[in-house]
Protein backbone atom coordinates (compact mmCIF):
# COMPACT_ATOMS: atom_id res chain seq x y z
CA UNK A 1 0.00 0.00 0.00
CA UNK A 2 1.20 3.49 -0.84
CA UNK A 3 1.66 6.15 1.80
CA UNK A 4 -1.13 8.19 0.21
CA UNK A 5 -3.56 5.27 0.57
CA UNK A 6 -2.72 4.91 4.27
CA UNK A 7 -3.12 8.69 4.71
CA UNK A 8 -6.66 8.43 3.40
CA UNK A 9 -7.40 5.40 5.58
CA UNK A 10 -6.21 7.26 8.70
CA UNK A 11 -8.19 10.31 7.56
CA UNK A 12 -11.32 8.14 7.44
CA UNK A 13 -10.55 6.57 10.83
CA UNK A 14 -10.09 9.95 12.51
CA UNK A 15 -12.33 12.39 10.64
CA UNK A 16 -13.86 11.87 7.17
CA UNK A 17 -14.97 15.49 7.36
CA UNK A 18 -15.89 17.93 10.12
CA UNK A 19 -19.14 16.15 11.01
CA UNK A 20 -19.97 16.31 14.71
CA UNK A 21 -18.50 19.78 15.24
CA UNK A 22 -21.94 21.25 14.46
CA UNK A 23 -23.03 20.05 17.93
CA UNK A 24 -19.95 21.57 19.55
CA UNK A 25 -20.64 25.14 18.37
CA UNK A 26 -23.90 25.89 20.29
CA UNK A 27 -22.86 23.84 23.34
CA UNK A 28 -19.39 25.33 23.85
CA UNK A 29 -19.80 28.63 22.00
CA UNK A 30 -18.29 29.60 18.63
CA UNK A 31 -15.18 31.27 20.05
CA UNK A 32 -14.31 28.45 22.43
CA UNK A 33 -15.05 25.87 19.71
CA UNK A 34 -12.46 27.44 17.41
CA UNK A 35 -9.92 27.77 20.23
CA UNK A 36 -10.37 24.10 21.17
CA UNK A 37 -10.06 23.01 17.52
CA UNK A 38 -6.78 24.94 17.33
CA UNK A 39 -5.37 23.98 20.76
CA UNK A 40 -6.43 20.33 21.10
CA UNK A 41 -4.14 19.06 18.31
CA UNK A 42 -1.10 20.26 20.26
CA UNK A 43 -2.07 18.69 23.60
CA UNK A 44 -4.22 15.75 22.46
CA UNK A 45 -4.19 14.50 18.86
CA UNK A 46 -0.63 15.45 17.85
CA UNK A 47 0.94 13.73 20.90
CA UNK A 48 -1.13 10.62 20.16
CA UNK A 49 -0.20 10.80 16.47
CA UNK A 50 3.51 11.11 17.35
CA UNK A 51 3.34 8.32 19.94
CA UNK A 52 1.52 6.07 17.47
CA UNK A 53 4.11 6.86 14.81
CA UNK A 54 7.06 6.08 17.09
CA UNK A 55 5.65 2.89 18.60
CA UNK A 56 4.24 1.79 15.25
CA UNK A 57 7.68 2.08 13.66
CA UNK A 58 9.32 0.18 16.54
CA UNK A 59 6.66 -2.57 16.87
CA UNK A 60 4.88 -2.93 13.51
CA UNK A 61 2.83 -5.98 14.49
CA UNK A 62 -0.72 -7.13 13.93
CA UNK A 63 -2.68 -5.84 16.91
CA UNK A 64 -0.77 -2.54 17.02
CA UNK A 65 -1.45 -0.67 20.26
CA UNK A 66 -2.34 -3.96 22.02
CA UNK A 67 1.20 -5.19 21.43
CA UNK A 68 2.66 -1.86 22.58
CA UNK A 69 0.84 -1.98 25.93
CA UNK A 70 1.53 -5.69 26.35
CA UNK A 71 5.26 -5.18 25.86
CA UNK A 72 5.43 -2.24 28.27
CA UNK A 73 2.95 -3.27 30.98
CA UNK A 74 2.41 -7.00 30.58
CA UNK A 75 -0.34 -9.40 29.59
CA UNK A 76 -3.09 -8.11 31.92
CA UNK A 77 -2.86 -4.45 30.92
CA UNK A 78 -2.37 -5.33 27.26
CA UNK A 79 -5.65 -7.23 27.38
CA UNK A 80 -7.42 -4.30 29.05
CA UNK A 81 -6.25 -1.83 26.38
CA UNK A 82 -7.26 -4.14 23.53
CA UNK A 83 -10.59 -5.17 25.07
CA UNK A 84 -11.65 -1.60 25.94
CA UNK A 85 -10.65 -0.10 22.60
CA UNK A 86 -12.09 -2.98 20.54
CA UNK A 87 -15.41 -2.94 22.39
CA UNK A 88 -15.54 0.84 21.97
CA UNK A 89 -15.00 0.37 18.22
CA UNK A 90 -17.86 -2.15 18.06
CA UNK A 91 -20.19 0.45 19.59
CA UNK A 92 -18.59 3.48 17.95
CA UNK A 93 -18.69 1.99 14.48
CA UNK A 94 -22.44 1.47 14.66
CA UNK A 95 -22.87 5.20 15.31
CA UNK A 96 -21.75 6.02 11.78
CA UNK A 97 -24.36 3.76 10.22
CA UNK A 98 -27.01 5.36 12.46
CA UNK A 99 -25.81 8.82 11.38
CA UNK A 100 -25.89 7.84 7.70
CA UNK A 101 -29.50 6.71 8.14
CA UNK A 102 -30.36 10.01 9.86
CA UNK A 103 -28.77 12.05 7.05
CA UNK A 104 -30.71 10.09 4.42
CA UNK A 105 -33.90 10.52 6.44
CA UNK A 106 -33.40 14.30 6.31
CA UNK A 107 -34.03 14.32 2.54
CA UNK A 108 -36.23 11.24 2.11
CA UNK A 109 -39.34 10.34 4.10
CA UNK A 110 -38.32 6.87 5.28
CA UNK A 111 -40.31 4.53 7.50
CA UNK A 112 -38.56 2.79 10.38
CA UNK A 113 -38.29 -0.44 8.36
CA UNK A 114 -36.93 1.36 5.28
CA UNK A 115 -34.29 3.15 7.35
CA UNK A 116 -33.21 -0.13 8.95
CA UNK A 117 -33.00 -1.87 5.57
CA UNK A 118 -30.80 0.97 4.34
CA UNK A 119 -28.50 0.64 7.36
CA UNK A 120 -28.40 -3.15 7.06
CA UNK A 121 -27.47 -2.95 3.37
CA UNK A 122 -24.61 -0.57 4.24
CA UNK A 123 -23.32 -2.94 6.94
CA UNK A 124 -23.48 -5.97 4.63
CA UNK A 125 -21.83 -4.13 1.74
CA UNK A 126 -18.83 -2.85 3.70
CA UNK A 127 -18.43 -6.08 5.65
CA UNK A 128 -18.06 -7.81 2.29
CA UNK A 129 -15.48 -5.22 1.16
CA UNK A 130 -13.47 -5.91 4.32
CA UNK A 131 -13.62 -9.66 3.79
CA UNK A 132 -12.06 -9.05 0.36
CA UNK A 133 -9.00 -7.57 2.08
CA UNK A 134 -7.26 -4.44 3.32
CA UNK A 135 -6.30 -3.37 -0.20
CA UNK A 136 -9.95 -2.94 -1.19
CA UNK A 137 -10.63 -1.08 2.06
CA UNK A 138 -7.84 1.33 1.11
CA UNK A 139 -9.21 1.89 -2.39
CA UNK A 140 -12.69 2.73 -1.12
CA UNK A 141 -11.22 5.04 1.55
CA UNK A 142 -9.18 6.89 -1.07
CA UNK A 143 -12.15 7.58 -3.34
CA UNK A 144 -14.41 8.76 -0.51
CA UNK A 145 -11.66 10.86 1.13
CA UNK A 146 -11.01 12.76 -2.10
CA UNK A 147 -14.72 13.62 -2.40
CA UNK A 148 -14.93 14.69 1.26
CA UNK A 149 -11.79 16.87 0.99
CA UNK A 150 -13.16 18.56 -2.15
CA UNK A 151 -16.48 19.24 -0.40
CA UNK A 152 -14.94 20.78 2.73
CA UNK A 153 -12.41 22.69 0.64
CA UNK A 154 -15.40 24.28 -1.10
CA UNK A 155 -17.00 25.06 2.29
CA UNK A 156 -13.85 26.85 3.44
CA UNK A 157 -13.48 28.79 0.18
CA UNK A 158 -17.12 29.95 0.13
CA UNK A 159 -17.10 30.71 3.85
CA UNK A 160 -14.05 32.96 3.71
CA UNK A 161 -15.27 34.67 0.53
CA UNK A 162 -18.59 35.53 2.27
CA UNK A 163 -17.03 36.71 5.55
CA UNK A 164 -19.57 38.89 7.41
CA UNK A 165 -19.01 38.53 11.16
CA UNK A 166 -16.39 37.72 13.78
CA UNK A 167 -16.49 33.90 14.16
CA UNK A 168 -15.07 34.09 17.72
CA UNK A 169 -18.04 36.08 19.09
CA UNK A 170 -19.54 35.19 21.51
CA UNK A 171 -16.73 33.20 23.09
CA UNK A 172 -19.09 31.04 25.20
CA UNK A 173 -22.91 30.90 25.28
CA UNK A 174 -24.44 33.68 27.40
CA UNK A 175 -25.49 32.50 30.85
CA UNK A 176 -23.22 29.44 30.78
CA UNK A 177 -20.06 29.11 32.88
CA UNK A 178 -16.64 28.71 31.28
CA UNK A 179 -16.18 25.33 33.02
CA UNK A 180 -19.42 23.95 31.60
CA UNK A 181 -18.55 25.28 28.14
CA UNK A 182 -15.09 23.69 28.26
CA UNK A 183 -16.66 20.44 29.43
CA UNK A 184 -19.14 20.30 26.55
CA UNK A 185 -16.53 21.31 23.98
CA UNK A 186 -13.79 19.03 25.28
CA UNK A 187 -16.04 15.97 25.17
CA UNK A 188 -16.76 16.42 21.45
CA UNK A 189 -13.29 17.77 20.63
CA UNK A 190 -11.53 14.71 22.05
CA UNK A 191 -13.87 12.45 20.08
CA UNK A 192 -13.34 14.17 16.72
CA UNK A 193 -9.56 14.29 17.24
CA UNK A 194 -9.18 10.59 18.16
CA UNK A 195 -8.30 7.48 16.17
CA UNK A 196 -4.65 7.92 15.20
CA UNK A 197 -3.67 4.62 16.82
CA UNK A 198 -6.35 2.59 15.01
CA UNK A 199 -4.41 1.96 11.80
CA UNK A 200 -1.68 0.22 13.80
CA UNK A 201 -3.81 -2.91 14.25
CA UNK A 202 -3.44 -3.91 10.58
CA UNK A 203 0.35 -3.38 10.43
CA UNK A 204 0.96 -7.12 10.12
CA UNK A 205 -0.94 -7.25 6.80
CA UNK A 206 0.98 -4.44 5.07
CA UNK A 207 4.14 -5.29 3.14
CA UNK A 208 5.94 -2.16 4.40
CA UNK A 209 4.36 -1.29 7.78
CA UNK A 210 6.60 1.79 8.06
CA UNK A 211 4.16 3.60 5.75
CA UNK A 212 1.82 3.86 8.75
CA UNK A 213 3.97 6.21 10.90
CA UNK A 214 4.85 8.26 7.81
CA UNK A 215 1.18 8.58 6.88
CA UNK A 216 0.21 9.44 10.47
CA UNK A 217 2.50 12.47 10.48
CA UNK A 218 0.94 13.70 7.24
CA UNK A 219 -2.63 13.14 8.40
CA UNK A 220 -2.42 15.23 11.61
CA UNK A 221 -2.16 18.66 9.86
CA UNK A 222 -4.61 17.55 7.16
CA UNK A 223 -7.32 16.85 9.75
CA UNK A 224 -6.60 20.12 11.56
CA UNK A 225 -7.19 22.00 8.30
CA UNK A 226 -10.43 20.10 7.56
CA UNK A 227 -11.80 20.98 11.01
CA UNK A 228 -10.58 24.54 11.53
CA UNK A 229 -10.91 26.24 8.13
CA UNK A 230 -14.50 25.17 7.20
CA UNK A 231 -15.71 25.87 10.75
CA UNK A 232 -14.15 29.32 10.88
CA UNK A 233 -15.39 30.16 7.38
CA UNK A 234 -18.86 28.82 8.12
CA UNK A 235 -19.26 30.84 11.32
CA UNK A 236 -17.86 33.98 9.66
CA UNK A 237 -20.27 33.74 6.72
CA UNK A 238 -23.46 32.37 8.29
CA UNK A 239 -23.16 33.42 11.93
CA UNK A 240 -26.29 32.22 13.81
CA UNK A 241 -24.03 30.07 15.99
CA UNK A 242 -26.87 28.89 18.25
CA UNK A 243 -28.68 27.27 15.29
CA UNK A 244 -25.87 24.88 14.26
CA UNK A 245 -26.73 21.17 14.62
CA UNK A 246 -26.03 17.96 12.69
CA UNK A 247 -29.79 17.31 12.48
CA UNK A 248 -32.42 20.01 11.99
CA UNK A 249 -30.05 22.98 12.14
CA UNK A 250 -27.35 24.80 10.21
CA UNK A 251 -24.65 22.56 8.74
CA UNK A 252 -21.57 22.93 6.57
CA UNK A 253 -23.76 22.33 3.54
CA UNK A 254 -25.65 25.56 4.28
CA UNK A 255 -22.40 27.50 3.91
CA UNK A 256 -22.16 26.46 0.26
CA UNK A 257 -25.88 26.61 -0.56
CA UNK A 258 -25.98 30.32 0.28
CA UNK A 259 -23.99 30.79 -2.96
CA UNK A 260 -24.74 27.54 -4.83
CA UNK A 261 -28.28 26.41 -3.83
CA UNK A 262 -28.11 23.30 -6.04
CA UNK A 263 -25.33 21.84 -3.88
CA UNK A 264 -27.63 21.05 -0.94
CA UNK A 265 -28.40 17.48 -1.97
CA UNK A 266 -24.73 16.96 -2.91
CA UNK A 267 -23.66 17.73 0.66
CA UNK A 268 -26.19 15.30 2.09
CA UNK A 269 -24.67 12.68 -0.22
CA UNK A 270 -21.16 13.61 0.99
CA UNK A 271 -22.30 13.37 4.63
CA UNK A 272 -23.70 9.88 4.02
CA UNK A 273 -20.66 8.47 2.22
CA UNK A 274 -18.36 10.04 4.85
CA UNK A 275 -20.08 7.87 7.48
CA UNK A 276 -19.64 4.91 5.12
CA UNK A 277 -15.90 5.54 4.96
CA UNK A 278 -15.50 5.62 8.75
CA UNK A 279 -17.54 2.45 9.12
CA UNK A 280 -15.51 0.77 6.38
CA UNK A 281 -12.10 1.51 7.90
CA UNK A 282 -13.12 0.77 11.48
CA UNK A 283 -14.28 -2.70 10.49
CA UNK A 284 -10.70 -3.30 9.35
CA UNK A 285 -9.17 -1.79 12.49
CA UNK A 286 -11.60 -3.04 15.13
CA UNK A 287 -11.82 -6.64 13.94
CA UNK A 288 -8.03 -7.07 14.26
CA UNK A 289 -8.23 -6.42 18.00
CA UNK A 290 -10.02 -9.67 18.79
CA UNK A 291 -7.88 -11.46 16.18
CA UNK A 292 -4.73 -10.39 18.07
CA UNK A 293 -6.21 -11.48 21.41
CA UNK A 294 -7.20 -14.87 20.00
CA UNK A 295 -3.70 -15.29 18.53
CA UNK A 296 -2.33 -14.85 22.08
CA UNK A 297 -4.85 -17.37 23.48
CA UNK A 298 -6.88 -14.64 25.19
CA UNK A 299 -10.07 -15.02 23.11
CA UNK A 300 -11.89 -17.86 21.31
CA UNK A 301 -9.60 -19.53 18.77
CA UNK A 302 -12.20 -19.26 16.01
CA UNK A 303 -11.38 -15.54 15.76
CA UNK A 304 -7.95 -16.31 14.25
CA UNK A 305 -9.47 -18.03 11.22
CA UNK A 306 -8.28 -16.28 8.04
CA UNK A 307 -9.26 -16.65 4.40
CA UNK A 308 -6.68 -18.69 2.48
CA UNK A 309 -6.60 -16.38 -0.53
CA UNK A 310 -6.31 -12.98 1.15
CA UNK A 311 -5.31 -13.71 4.77
CA UNK A 312 -8.27 -11.73 6.16
CA UNK A 313 -9.56 -12.68 9.66
CA UNK A 314 -13.05 -13.12 8.28
CA UNK A 315 -14.66 -14.46 11.47
CA UNK A 316 -13.59 -11.34 13.40
CA UNK A 317 -14.83 -9.13 10.54
CA UNK A 318 -18.18 -10.94 10.45
CA UNK A 319 -18.54 -10.59 14.24
CA UNK A 320 -18.32 -6.80 13.93
CA UNK A 321 -20.80 -6.77 11.05
CA UNK A 322 -23.32 -8.92 12.95
CA UNK A 323 -22.99 -6.75 16.05
CA UNK A 324 -23.66 -3.63 13.96
CA UNK A 325 -26.78 -5.20 12.43
CA UNK A 326 -28.20 -5.57 15.94
CA UNK A 327 -26.90 -2.37 17.55
CA UNK A 328 -28.01 -0.05 14.71
CA UNK A 329 -31.61 -0.57 15.84
CA UNK A 330 -30.87 1.48 18.99
CA UNK A 331 -30.87 5.30 19.15
CA UNK A 332 -27.63 7.28 18.77
CA UNK A 333 -27.56 8.38 22.43
CA UNK A 334 -27.90 4.85 23.83
CA UNK A 335 -24.97 3.58 21.75
CA UNK A 336 -22.56 6.42 22.50
CA UNK A 337 -22.96 6.28 26.31
CA UNK A 338 -20.64 3.26 26.74
CA UNK A 339 -18.11 4.42 24.17
CA UNK A 340 -16.27 7.46 25.50
CA UNK A 341 -14.72 6.18 28.73
CA UNK A 342 -13.62 2.95 27.06
CA UNK A 343 -11.50 4.56 24.37
CA UNK A 344 -10.12 7.17 26.78
CA UNK A 345 -9.01 4.44 29.21
CA UNK A 346 -7.25 2.61 26.37
CA UNK A 347 -5.59 5.89 25.32
CA UNK A 348 -4.27 6.39 28.86
CA UNK A 349 -2.59 2.97 28.73
CA UNK A 350 -1.05 3.77 25.33
CA UNK A 351 0.51 7.01 26.61
CA UNK A 352 1.76 5.30 29.79
CA UNK A 353 3.22 2.43 27.75
CA UNK A 354 5.03 4.83 25.44
CA UNK A 355 6.69 6.48 28.45
CA UNK A 356 7.64 3.12 29.99
CA UNK A 357 9.22 1.88 26.76
CA UNK A 358 11.19 5.14 26.42
CA UNK A 359 12.65 4.52 29.90
CA UNK A 360 13.06 0.73 29.92
CA UNK A 361 13.91 0.08 26.27
CA UNK A 362 15.94 3.05 25.18
CA UNK A 363 17.83 0.93 22.64
CA UNK A 364 14.69 -0.48 20.99
CA UNK A 365 15.11 0.26 17.24
CA UNK A 366 12.74 3.07 16.31
CA UNK A 367 12.88 3.88 12.55
CA UNK A 368 10.84 6.95 13.44
CA UNK A 369 11.76 8.52 16.76
CA UNK A 370 10.29 11.75 18.08
CA UNK A 371 13.38 14.00 18.17
CA UNK A 372 13.18 14.85 21.88
CA UNK A 373 14.70 13.35 25.02
CA UNK A 374 12.90 10.97 27.36
CA UNK A 375 12.02 13.66 29.93
CA UNK A 376 10.58 15.91 27.23
CA UNK A 377 8.71 12.91 25.79
CA UNK A 378 7.08 12.22 29.17
CA UNK A 379 6.28 15.94 29.57
CA UNK A 380 4.57 15.81 26.14
CA UNK A 381 2.34 12.92 27.27
CA UNK A 382 1.33 14.36 30.66
CA UNK A 383 -1.14 17.01 29.34
CA UNK A 384 -2.95 14.31 27.35
CA UNK A 385 -3.22 12.12 30.46
CA UNK A 386 -4.56 15.08 32.44
CA UNK A 387 -7.18 15.72 29.74
CA UNK A 388 -8.23 12.06 29.84
CA UNK A 389 -8.64 12.17 33.62
CA UNK A 390 -10.68 15.39 33.44
CA UNK A 391 -12.83 14.01 30.61
CA UNK A 392 -13.94 11.10 32.81
CA UNK A 393 -16.00 13.58 34.83
CA UNK A 394 -17.11 16.27 32.37
CA UNK A 395 -18.86 14.10 29.76
CA UNK A 396 -21.92 13.74 31.96
CA UNK A 397 -23.31 11.43 34.63
CA UNK A 398 -24.93 9.05 32.13
CA UNK A 399 -21.62 8.65 30.27
CA UNK A 400 -19.79 8.09 33.56
CA UNK A 401 -22.14 5.32 34.73
CA UNK A 402 -22.18 3.60 31.33
CA UNK A 403 -18.41 3.90 31.02
CA UNK A 404 -17.67 2.54 34.50
CA UNK A 405 -19.93 -0.45 33.88
CA UNK A 406 -18.23 -1.11 30.54
CA UNK A 407 -14.71 -0.81 32.02
CA UNK A 408 -15.48 -3.52 34.60
CA UNK A 409 -15.98 -6.00 31.74
CA UNK A 410 -12.22 -5.81 31.05
CA UNK A 411 -10.91 -7.62 34.17
CA UNK A 412 -13.92 -9.95 34.16
CA UNK A 413 -13.28 -11.14 30.61
CA UNK A 414 -9.54 -11.38 31.25
CA UNK A 415 -10.25 -13.68 34.21
CA UNK A 416 -12.53 -15.86 32.05
CA UNK A 417 -10.33 -16.00 28.95
CA UNK A 418 -7.00 -16.37 30.75
CA UNK A 419 -8.25 -19.34 32.76
CA UNK A 420 -10.02 -20.92 29.78
CA UNK A 421 -7.46 -20.43 26.99
CA UNK A 422 -4.19 -19.99 28.87
CA UNK A 423 -2.99 -16.71 27.38
CA UNK A 424 0.72 -16.16 26.73
CA UNK A 425 1.57 -19.10 28.99
CA UNK A 426 0.52 -21.38 26.14
CA UNK A 427 3.15 -19.74 23.94
CA UNK A 428 6.00 -19.30 26.43
CA UNK A 429 5.41 -20.84 29.88
CA UNK A 430 8.89 -19.88 31.09
CA UNK A 431 8.52 -16.13 30.46
CA UNK A 432 4.84 -16.14 31.45
CA UNK A 433 4.40 -18.48 34.42
CA UNK A 434 0.98 -19.16 35.92
CA UNK A 435 0.03 -18.95 39.57
CA UNK A 436 -1.36 -22.43 40.24
CA UNK A 437 -3.66 -21.07 42.97
CA UNK A 438 -5.51 -18.62 40.70
CA UNK A 439 -4.94 -19.88 37.15
CA UNK A 440 -3.82 -16.34 36.27
CA UNK A 441 -0.37 -14.90 35.64
CA UNK A 442 1.75 -14.25 38.69
CA UNK A 443 0.84 -10.84 40.09
CA UNK A 444 -2.51 -10.55 38.26
CA UNK A 445 -4.51 -10.56 41.50
CA UNK A 446 -2.63 -7.49 42.69
CA UNK A 447 -2.98 -5.80 39.30
CA UNK A 448 -6.75 -6.30 39.45
CA UNK A 449 -6.76 -4.93 42.99
CA UNK A 450 -4.97 -1.73 41.95
CA UNK A 451 -7.34 -1.34 39.02
CA UNK A 452 -10.43 -1.57 41.26
CA UNK A 453 -8.73 0.75 43.75
CA UNK A 454 -8.38 3.33 40.96
CA UNK A 455 -12.06 2.86 40.08
CA UNK A 456 -12.95 3.40 43.74
CA UNK A 457 -11.00 6.66 43.87
CA UNK A 458 -12.56 7.90 40.61
CA UNK A 459 -16.01 6.94 41.89
CA UNK A 460 -15.51 8.87 45.13
CA UNK A 461 -14.46 11.98 43.21
CA UNK A 462 -17.43 11.62 40.85
CA UNK A 463 -19.87 11.25 43.76
CA UNK A 464 -18.94 14.73 44.95
CA UNK A 465 -18.19 16.45 41.62
CA UNK A 466 -21.08 15.36 39.36
CA UNK A 467 -23.97 16.50 41.65
CA UNK A 468 -22.34 19.95 41.69
CA UNK A 469 -21.38 20.02 38.00
CA UNK A 470 -24.29 18.35 36.21
CA UNK A 471 -27.85 19.60 35.62
CA UNK A 472 -30.58 17.19 36.82
CA UNK A 473 -33.16 18.85 34.54
CA UNK A 474 -31.13 17.81 31.47
CA UNK A 475 -31.72 14.11 32.19
CA UNK A 476 -35.44 14.55 32.72
CA UNK A 477 -35.74 16.46 29.43
CA UNK A 478 -33.45 14.15 27.43
CA UNK A 479 -34.64 10.76 28.64
CA UNK A 480 -38.15 11.69 29.80
CA UNK A 481 -37.63 9.99 33.18
CA UNK A 482 -38.27 11.95 36.37
CA UNK A 483 -35.57 11.44 39.01
CA UNK A 484 -33.13 9.78 36.59
CA UNK A 485 -30.22 11.95 37.71
CA UNK A 486 -30.64 10.91 41.34
CA UNK A 487 -30.80 7.27 40.29
CA UNK A 488 -27.56 7.62 38.29
CA UNK A 489 -25.78 9.24 41.24
CA UNK A 490 -26.93 6.33 43.41
CA UNK A 491 -25.53 3.92 40.82
CA UNK A 492 -22.16 5.67 41.00
CA UNK A 493 -22.10 5.32 44.78
CA UNK A 494 -23.01 1.64 44.65
CA UNK A 495 -20.35 1.01 41.98
CA UNK A 496 -17.82 2.86 44.16
CA UNK A 497 -18.69 0.80 47.24
CA UNK A 498 -18.56 -2.44 45.23
CA UNK A 499 -15.19 -1.49 43.71
CA UNK A 500 -13.81 -0.74 47.17
CA UNK A 501 -15.02 -4.09 48.49
CA UNK A 502 -13.51 -5.96 45.53
CA UNK A 503 -10.22 -4.11 46.09
CA UNK A 504 -10.02 -5.27 49.71
CA UNK A 505 -10.94 -8.86 48.81
CA UNK A 506 -8.36 -9.02 46.02
CA UNK A 507 -5.61 -7.60 48.24
CA UNK A 508 -6.38 -10.22 50.90
CA UNK A 509 -6.34 -12.98 48.27
CA UNK A 510 -3.12 -11.62 46.76
CA UNK A 511 -1.43 -11.59 50.17
CA UNK A 512 -2.21 -15.29 50.58
CA UNK A 513 -1.67 -16.71 47.10
CA UNK A 514 0.81 -14.43 45.36
CA UNK A 515 4.58 -14.71 45.80
CA UNK A 516 6.22 -11.90 47.70
CA UNK A 517 6.64 -8.66 45.73
CA UNK A 518 10.33 -9.15 44.95
CA UNK A 519 9.81 -12.72 43.77
CA UNK A 520 6.80 -11.78 41.66
CA UNK A 521 8.68 -8.94 40.00
CA UNK A 522 11.61 -11.23 39.26
CA UNK A 523 9.30 -13.81 37.69
CA UNK A 524 7.54 -11.15 35.59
Amino acid sequence: MKTSTVVFMIFCLCAAGAYGIEEMIPQAGPGLTLVLLIVLPFIWSTPMGLVAAELGSALPQEGGYYKWVQRACGEFWGFQACWWRTISVYFDNTLYVVLAGSYLGSVLDLSGLQEYLFKASVIICFTYINIRGIRDVGRVSTIISVLVLMAFGLVAAVGFSQWQTNPFVPFIPPGQSLLQSVGYGLAIGMWVYSGYESMSTVAGEIKDPQVIPRATLLTVPLIMAVYILPTMGGLASLGRWSEWASEGGLTYGDVVTQVFPAFGVFFVFIAIIAQFSIFNTYIASGSRGFFALAEDNLAPAILVKCSKERGVPYVAVLSLGIFSLIACMFPFGVIVVVDVMLFMSAYALIFISACILRVKERDLPRPFRIPIGTKAFIAMCIPSLVIIFAAFFINGTDYFVGGMAAIVTGPIMYFVFKRRYGGLTQIDPVSHPVNSSTGLAIGDTRRMAWMFAAMTLIGVLASFFLPWYDDPAYYTETYGIEGLFGFLISCIRWITVASGAVTVILLIVARRVEPRFAEADASA
